[in-house]
């Protein structure tokens, strides 16, 4: 019987994607007014093309399982889509919303692994700090948030998270063979 064991383990390819990424967050903050009007764009044609797709196939599941669960979800992101794309404020307020809910979700786990790693706990403490605070000042700011807000924290985000994958690395599976029926506690 063969198990997998998640390990932290920092290869070549972390630090190239961790120095494009500080890259692109330090572009970000550039002009972070641009970067927000851009995210929403792209996200509203992302939705609206996705909800199309979704709603083309629905019509060949007509008179089968799955139909009307196809044609909602496709409505719905075609809808969305051309919301985000003819409301590009209240798109970004929304996806203030969103970012705002990812950065503190992502800070507080960075903080419970920080607990669990005692060789990485710095970089991961201080991760999980900048993502929680970055969450916090999103969520108690939501309706004075600009579109600048969003670029900025954004660019921040996507700094830390190339400092961080440059330091720490990412999470890889490694193949565990076990001979005996008797399996050893996880840690």
């Amino acid at each position: 019987m063969s198990m997998s064991q998640f390990q932290l383990r920092r290869t070549g390819w972390d630090i190239v994607l961790g120095v494009l990424l500080v890259i692109g967050g330090l572009v970000i903050l550039g002009d972070a007014a641009f970067a927000t009007t851009v995210s929403v764009l792209f996200l509203g044609w992302v939705l609206l093309l996705v909800g199309i797709v979704g709603l083309v196939a629905a019509l060949f599941r007509i008179g089968k399982g799955g139909f009307w669960s196809a044609a909602l979800s496709g409505g719905l992101l075609t809808v969305l889509g051309l919301f985000f794309l003819r409301n590009t404020d209240a798109g970004a307020v929304t996806l203030t919303l969103i970012a705002g809910t990812l950065f503190l979700t992502s800070g507080i786990v960075r903080l419970v692994v920080s607990a669990q790693e005692p060789e990485n706990r710095a970089p991961l403490l201080l991760g999980g700090v900048v993502s929680t605070a970055l969450g916090l000042i999103v969520l108690l700011n939501l309706f004075d948030a600009s579109l600048v807000l969003l670029g900025v924290l954004l660019g921040i985000q996507v700094l830390v998270d190339g400092i961080m994958l440059m330091l720490v690395g990412r999470w890889h599976a490694t193949p565990v063979l076990s001979t005996s029926s008797h399996h050893a506690p996880a840690h």
